[in-house]
């Protein structure tokens, strides 16, 4: 993981009402549906593709050192965060369940004696590959890969790579099997 930026507590401000309009995203493609509810933030650095739907209370949060790309046929069930502060890769035919989260920035607390929410923030890409399912409730950490076709448990948390054609679960989640 990268360090990408360190904050305190007189740098917060506010990102805004999340209120977006299409023309804002970087590049958004055709049969984009977003429910009632849905907030954007920076759509300007988000790219989302075709057949894409984006489920009630969903949030979408952009972020200016990275980029939030969200594939074709794309399915995001209700009330989901996805913080691309680190970079978010969703590819093609992928499912997130109801309440996903996609985390991509945690503190550095290691070795770091003040309090948590002044260590240093350190982020890295998620990468869901092509064809995946993940399971209502899942949190997935800064800088992990779901390989394709891959099937995630509901209430799942991932904190390391998941292998193409797996099926994972559990608080860390382990692999469970091969859908091979």
């Amino acid at each position: 993981m990268n360090l990408l930026y360190n904050i305190n507590m007189r740098s917060f401000h506010s990102h805004g009402s999340g209120k977006f309009t299409v023309d804002q995203f970087k590049t958004i493609g055709q049969h984009v549906i977003f429910e009632t509810g849905v907030l954007v933030f920076h759509p300007e650095h988000i790219i989302i593709g075709n057949n894409v739907y984006v489920g009630h209370r969903t949030i979408l949060k952009g972020y200016y050192q990275n980029t939030l790309k969200i594939g074709n046929d794309v399915w995001i069930g209700q009330e989901c965060f996805l913080h691309s502060g680190g970079g978010i890769v969703i590819e093609d035919k992928v499912g997130l369940g109801p309440r996903v989260m996609l985390l991509t920035i945690i503190h550095k607390e290691q070795g770091f004696t003040g309090p948590i929410i002044d260590a240093p923030q350190i982020g890295g890409q998620i990468n869901i590959e092509t064809g995946c399912d993940i399971g209502v409730g899942t949190i997935i950490l800064p800088g992990v890969t779901i390989g394709k076709y891959s099937q995630i448990g509901a209430g799942s948390v991932i904190t390391k790579n998941i292998p193409s054609f797996s099926v994972a679960a559990g608080v860390p989640a382990k692999i469970l099997r091969s859908r091979k």
